[in-house]
């Protein structure tokens, strides 16, 4: 029998994110014909909340998927064996983003990082500048990379694209900005961003989303590799109609179609605003520690999530198990090269001020029971931050 812990859990993961009564309520019901009128209407208005949170007026693709499905569809649909592409190796989800590449046959030209920043526009843009043949069919960024909590310029890379006078496609992760960080689909001229349901826009997993350029789409109908499930083509007829060519996840939109009204109710310039905000207090928690940030670059930390290094000698993965035990609360893990030396606390999507002083309190208080040397008082400065006015 599992023993009886009183109180809710604190989920403070990256991802999956904690769920608003509202998204929940909104998922309980039964589910509807999903070639019926009611779905078609359903299906419309998803679409276009989600043309709003990317910014965009572009075609958009749900899939029943996590953003790893949204990956291989942005591969599939536009690139072809042998096709070469230059990926940014900033953490764990670009590296896997790379691996995926390489399992479907494309040649990847990488760019090494530390994984303590961003990708480098001027290095991205000196190896296209290199690439006379345009060799390189696309570009792949990570927006947020939640293994490190380290952002790209996604404006300088294109910047640092046309500046090459380059032709190839720009492919964004944002599984971990999107509803978190301002992120521009149409102005920053991105071909393809992939996304996911379970970070910034509070739903379940098991939803991928794609937002696709018109040129990203000329060059799917022009080749890509083969594709079923995968492909792009029926989507631009669902954006109009509302129905999918596949059996879709009514209740997961149902849930989505909740989060994005009130992501709406708040605006996009508040939203962004609290999560800035939330991060700042979480850093300042850690420099008060006297701990260090896994990102570097003070200007790349990401709004959605903070990875903090333990002190050497001092295992992440047993102090993240002497909070779960202890306090009752998950924190992300290191992942990859860092495996076992980051936490992560994720604080994005639906989290208010004392669920994060929650969650800062706990850290501390697994700190001094971990044994991890650190410094008294940073869950004060958070809480004396949060409490000033604005």
């Amino acid at each position: 029998m599992t023993e009886f812990v009183s109180g809710r859990h604190f989920l403070q993961t990256p991802g999956p994110t904690n769920l608003p009564d509202r998204v929940m309520r909104a998922m309980d019901r039964n589910a509807i014909n999903h070639r019926g009128p009611e779905f078609g209407v359903l299906g419309r208005e998803v679409v276009a909340k989600l043309r709003w949170v990317f910014q965009t007026t572009a075609t958009i693709g749900i899939f029943p998927a996590s953003g790893t499905g949204a990956w291989e569809a942005a591969l599939l649909n536009t690139l072809v064996p042998g096709d070469r592409i230059l990926i940014s190796r900033t953490g764990q989800f670009a590296h896997l983003w790379e691996q995926m590449a390489l399992r479907l046959g494309l040649e990847v030209v990488p760019l090494e990082t530390d994984w303590r920043r961003g990708a480098d526009p001027l290095a991205i843009g000196a190896a296209l500048a290199e690439d006379q043949e345009h060799r390189i069919k696309a570009v792949c960024v990570v927006h947020s990379e939640t293994s490190t909590s380290c952002m790209t310029d996604v404006p300088a890379v294109r910047h640092a694209m046309a500046r090459a006078k380059h032709p190839a496609l720009l492919m964004v992760d944002a599984i971990s900005s999107l509803g978190c960080a301002d992120y521009r689909h149409d102005e920053w001229e991105v071909d393809v961003t992939v996304a996911g349901s379970q970070k910034g826009l509070m739903v379940p997993p098991g939803l991928g989303f794609t937002a696709i350029s018109e040129k990203a789409l000329a060059a799917a109908r022009a080749g890509g590799s083969r594709r079923s499930y995968w492909d792009w083509a029926p989507l631009v007829t669902a954006n109009k109609t509302g129905y999918f060519p596949y059996t879709p996840a009514i209740n997961l939109l149902f849930g989505l179609n909740e989060a994005v009204a009130m992501m709406q109710e708040e605006g996009l310039p508040a939203l962004f605003a609290r999560h800035r905000r939330y991060a700042e207090a979480t850093r300042l928690a850690a420099r008060t520690w006297g701990l260090d940030l896994q990102c570097a670059d003070p200007a790349a930390c990401a709004p959605g999530v903070t990875a903090i290094r333990t002190p050497e000698g001092h295992s992440a993965d047993r102090l993240r198990a002497v909070i779960l035990e202890r306090f009752n609360m998950s924190l992300g893990n290191g992942l990859g090269r860092i495996e076992d030396r980051v936490f992560r606390i994720g604080h994005m999507g639906d989290l208010g001020v004392l669920s994060l002083i929650g969650a800062l309190a706990g850290v501390e208080m697994g700190l001094q029971a971990a044994g991890v040397p650190h410094h008294p008082g940073g869950a004060q400065a958070a809480m004396n931050f949060l409490a000033a006015p604005g």
